[in-house]
């Protein structure tokens, strides 16, 4: 979606980015307050500060978020497949495919497969991008070749959107950080409140120099790009440089590494929602004493099931970045105010909540 924004716009791009920094920038102040609710999930607290209504909607919003974002990893898997197989695989039937693996393994693989692979494929994307970035401003013909070909806004601050539009990917990218349940997991995971501190302060470094490298890889890549299919379809700019605008090697490398974190963040976003579905809906209300063997088969039941929405979603989605502004919108409207009152207000009753 980054790419895809940076291809169009430039480095105007980056204030989706921004929003994430500056999420990450007052969980630094936050996470420390968060702490004491480091027992809960967000259904947990939602219920524990307000009541189980709360709990369900906190739900119901996650399943909404997170079978969105799991959708727009399989179009990316798509188009991937289809970029190294054009003449058998359409990106349409990529999409059946990536979402045909991506259940299947997170049904039976489960949480395991979300641990082990996250690791190597975080290392894979960063290295591989991180080396790829001079060997495609080479190819652009230097930094006075990129400036020539593009258009100068693609250099500004807003480039060619307005502060509002600016401000539209800015904002819910900001709130989805603060009420992220994953974000605060983590921190909760520290020894003490300065390490908390210092874990925000790495994790703003770490995401300033990615969200960097992957804008500047898609500006670059325009560059050298700018007709034919990837024209057309600009979300492909990351893979369509690695397959065509880099070294052998070091653009297989990156396909695969960019094809890996699609697969492992489809996984993580389908397993979590089953889980949030299986946790606080099936054995908190319908099956309280169900057997491990009846609680697997549901789980994977509700994986599949979850699956096949997000696939029908991915048929439908006009465009990467719309669906995942869709996605971030109403994990941020429903829950990150309830969760920030949660933390800070006294005041806020179940009803407003």
């Amino acid at each position: 979606g980054g790419a895809e924004n940076a291809y169009k716009h430039g480095f105007a791009a980056l204030w989706q980015a921004a929003g994430g920094w500056a999420g990450l920038a007052l969980i630094y102040f936050i996470a420390p307050r968060a702490r004491k609710f480091a027992q809960f999930t967000i259904p947990d607290l939602l219920e524990a500060r307000y009541n189980q209504t709360a709990r369900i909607l906190g739900v119901i919003a996650v399943l909404f978020t997170y079978t969105a974002i799991t959708s727009y990893q399989f179009i990316g898997g798509g188009d991937i497949l289809h970029l190294v197989f054009p003449t058998v695989i359409s990106p349409v039937f990529g999409k059946y495919i990536v979402a045909a693996f991506v259940i299947a393994f997170t049904a039976i693989a489960g949480m395991s497969s979300v641990a082990y692979m996250d690791v190597v494929i975080g290392l894979l994307a960063t290295v591989t991008m991180i080396l790829a970035l001079p060997f495609l401003l080479h190819t652009a013909g230097g930094w006075s070749g990129v400036v020539h070909v593009l258009p100068a806004t693609h250099f500004e601050v807003l480039g060619d959107f307005s502060l509002m539009q600016g401000l539209e990917l800015l904002v819910p990218t900001l709130l989805l950080m603060l009420g992220n349940q994953a974000m605060y997991q983590k921190f909760f995971s520290a020894k003490s409140e300065r390490d908390a501190r210092i874990a925000v302060v790495g994790a703003i470094v770490g995401t300033v120099v990615l969200e960097t490298v992957i804008v500047t890889l898609a500006v670059f890549g325009s560059a050298i790009f700018r007709g034919g299919e990837v024209s057309q379809h600009p979300r492909e700019i990351l893979a369509y440089t690695a397959l065509h605008g880099l070294p052998a090697l070091l653009g297989a490398m990156l396909m695969g590494a960019v094809f890996a974190k699609i697969m492992s963040t489809a996984n993580n976003f389908l397993f979590s929602p089953a889980t949030n579905l299986v946790n606080d809906v099936f054995v908190r209300y319908i099956a309280p004493d169900a057997s491990n063997k009846r609680v697997l088969i549901v789980s994977r039941l509700m994986v599949v099931l979850l699956g096949i929405w997000s696939l029908y979603q991915s048929l439908h989605a006009e465009s990467v970045i719309k669906e995942m502004l869709y996605a971030y919108t109403v994990y941020s409207a429903a829950l990150t105010p309830v969760i920030l009152a949660a933390f800070y207000s006294r005041r806020v009753n179940a009803a407003g909540a």
